[in-house]
């Protein structure tokens, strides 16, 4: 999570979409960067509105919320491919000897196994029932957008090197297991078309 008080906005880290490497290009100009632990680093809405927006308000900062909102069988890809790295090979969390189709096939289950239990982007960015909300939703795949604005809002050039990148895979896709994932992750797909 990067924190820049004075443009009064907060740059949610949602996993998997590339904020490692806005960490790294903002992490000078931001008031305040949240790095560990994961918890807080990934901090969704409700975590953000518990813990971190009693602090701003008491300081007098209401702050817009901006998060980056990946496709979601794109985000699941980078989910596998992270997961298959040799550091989780022969724990739970591990993709390795399975297929694409076969992880995705088990993050649609009700009950996720732990290699498949990555959460979900509809949820992060889940609005609060206080009104805490995203104000800014950006599409991943929009990076020229996303760089504007912030460029824009912050006042400063960005040059945003390539961090965390996962080994490439085969992503391949049944369309039994791309029905069911439409299905069954309706909510995450419907965030992605509304963003940016």
């Amino acid at each position: 999570m990067l924190v820049f008080w004075k443009a009064r906005l907060v740059m949610l880290a949602v996993p998997k979409t590339g904020t490692s490497a806005y960490e790294r290009a903002l992490g000078q100009v931001a008031s305040m960067v949240v790095s560990d632990p994961p918890e807080l680093k990934h901090a969704p809405i409700y975590r953000y509105n518990r813990f971190f927006r009693p602090m701003f308000d008491k300081v007098g900062g209401e702050m817009e919320l901006l998060a980056v909102i990946r496709e979601p069988v794109d985000w699941l890809g980078s989910w596998y491919r992270y997961r298959q790295r040799g550091f989780l090979e022969g724990k739970p969390t591990s993709t390795r000897g399975m297929s694409f189709d076969a992880f995705c096939d088990a993050y649609a289950q009700g009950d996720r196994p732990p290699y498949a239990n990555v959460g979900g982007q509809a949820k992060f960015v889940e609005p609060r029932p206080n009104g805490v909300a995203v104000s800014h939703l950006f599409k991943y795949e929009n990076q020229s957008g996303l760089i504007g604005f912030l460029e824009e809002r912050l006042q400063t050039t960005i040059d945003l090197p390539r961090e965390n990148v996962s080994p490439s895979r085969d992503l391949t896709l049944s369309p039994g297991t791309e029905a069911k994932l439409r299905r069954k992750c309706a909510a995450d797909f419907e965030v992605w078309d509304s963003a940016l």
